[in-house]
């Protein structure tokens, strides 16, 4: 159990709210190379079964966090995974390298899929580029496991996670935001001042999932490559669903704007689901989805 990237702050923000100790993973927001402010307000709107957010990857940037945040992480009772944004591979080289020392950074995870930021998608929308930066990153991060968060906003996510693959990510998350608005019908303008931002949270959930069924059986379980599921997770059958379909772990984001103890509740419905249907490891679940035709196929 993780949670999602860019809902939890840098380090302990949620530590009063949930028992860190009980986290697969704690992924901070998104770490830039330069200091960004993010996106004029109002950057967050509540949807129906969800919420859009435009925050524009606002960060202390890299120098900061190393000094400021770096000390946090040290105190962080579970493993860290560090989120890691750029503009350019010289931006994701430089902050994925710094990476690479740090004991309390457990893995990183490469954003190439954020939809609120002019050019937040480039690398996430372009197997070729995404190859080559997945490749970049690899060598300057021989230590860590390297994660890359793909977009849904692409014709064929397949064809992005087989790039990522070939480039040498260890593992995947997915689906990042889909790409959407809201509109004020009073003002008759658009409800975010970015206009545009990424819908996230219960509306998504059936999308996400199919695309993690996609991802796992074309791409990722021939590879040996484990995904993080994501996208309105909220309970715990949520959670057994995205494993159904291929995920070997999931991420919570949204849901922790409702219940920031959803994570724990969540890994108290698993034990119970598994003790009910004789399962002895979670993992036996992991692609364990009968589809139509599979019987033919195996035999």
């Amino acid at each position: 159990m993780l949670t999602c990237s860019g809902t939890c702050g840098y380090a302990l923000e949620y530590a009063d709210f949930m028992d860190l100790s009980k986290l697969g993973a704690f992924v901070t927001k998104s770490i830039t190379r330069e200091e960004r402010a993010g996106n004029e307000a109002a950057r967050i709107v509540e949807v129906r079964a969800g919420m859009l957010n435009a925050i524009g990857l606002a960060n202390v940037g890299l120098d900061r966090f190393l000094e400021e945040k770096v000390p946090l992480l040290r105190k962080m009772p579970c493993p860290v995974i560090v989120n890691v944004a750029g503009h350019s591979v010289e931006d994701y080289t430089a902050t994925c390298g710094a990476m690479n020392d740090l004991e309390c950074v457990a893995g990183v995870e490469l954003n190439v899929s954020c939809p609120n930021v002019k050019d937040g998608l480039t690398f996430g929308t372009h197997a070729g580029q995404l190859k080559e930066l997945t490749r970049q990153v690899k060598k300057v991060l021989p230590k860590k496991p390297l994660i890359v968060k793909l977009s849904p906003n692409v014709e064929d996510i397949t064809v992005m996670a087989r790039a990522a693959v070939e480039g040498g990510a260890d593992a995947l998350s997915l689906v990042n935001t889909f790409t959407a608005m809201a509109i004020d019908i009073w003002k008759q303008r658009p409800r975010l001042a970015n206009v545009t931002g990424g819908l996230s949270g219960p509306a998504i959930k059936p999308i996400a999932l199919q695309l993690v069924s996609r991802v796992y059986r074309s791409v990722a379980k021939g590879a040996g490559v484990p995904i993080i599921g994501m996208g309105g997770i909220q309970y715990w059958q949520d959670a057994v669903e995205f494993m159904l379909a291929g995920a070997t772990a999931v991420a919570v984001g949204t849901a922790l704007f409702v219940d920031p103890n959803t994570p724990m509740a969540i890994c108290e419905g698993l034990v119970q689901y598994l003790a009910k249907m004789k399962v002895e490891r979670v993992s036996e679940l992991v692609g364990a989805l009968r589809m139509p035709g599979d019987e033919a196929v195996a035999g």
